[in-house]
């Protein structure tokens, strides 16, 4: 758990990293890789710490959190395939959703199989997805915490991240889950746009250059 005087910067974090991931994470998705290896793996190093003074907090976080950023970062492919499996998993719990219910573990563990898989042939396509939906709820996880939610802002220090999950907002915070799938959305299409201007980008140098040899 992070001190109360560090749980703005955590959520100043949670806001850049986010607003990275959301828009830029296809082309930037080492460094996301990076940002999201840390955040988890200090949350990993501290939530195994009994309560204990502040600088063994910071000193573990910190150690931790560059663990965790080297792993995933060194395995490039690793982290391709936790983003099509976690992809998979916010899509089966957004299709049960709708029906009130939670889905059963073995279909989420298939779910998230299949997601894996399916990253490696349509890797591209998948990591912009993943991106622009985790990215989008960072961001506005580290903006609600900034702005005041006492409950946001507890889970973030905590490390408690169930608290926060998008699909199951607290009551009468229906907007939280609009909000959210408004920001991924419009993550999707500017790194999608990105990759399209990119792409023609290139055919026209490449164009230019043969007319001219």
């Amino acid at each position: 758990m992070l001190p109360p005087d560090y749980q703005v910067p955590a959520a100043v974090l949670l806001i850049v990293g986010g607003a990275v991931a959301c828009f830029l994470g296809f082309r930037l998705f080492r460094v996301v890789l990076a940002i999201y290896g840390f955040v988890l793996g200090a949350l990993v190093a501290t939530s195994v710490l009994a309560p204990v003074e502040t600088t063994t907090v910071l000193v573990t976080g910190l150690v931790g959190g560059l663990v965790g950023a080297a792993i995933l970062v060194l395995a490039y492919f690793a982290g391709v395939a936790f983003a099509g499996a976690a992809l998979a998993a916010v899509l089966v719990h957004v299709i049960w959703s709708h029906f009130g219910a939670e889905p059963n573990s073995i279909v989420v563990i298939v779910a998230c199989v299949l997601g894996a898989l399916a990253a490696a042939s349509v890797q591209q396509l998948v990591i912009m997805a993943a991106t622009a939906f985790g990215g989008s709820w960072t961001l506005l996880a580290g903006l609600l915490a900034v702005t005041g939610q006492r409950q946001v802002a507890a889970a973030a220090g905590k490390g408690d991240l169930w608290l926060t999950y998008p699909l199951n907002p607290a009551p009468g915070h229906w907007w939280v889950k609009v909000t959210w799938l408004v920001l991924a959305a419009a993550g999707l299409v500017v790194q999608l746009r990105m990759t399209t201007a990119n792409r023609r980008g290139w055919r026209a140098r490449t164009t230019s250059k043969a007319k001219k040899g």
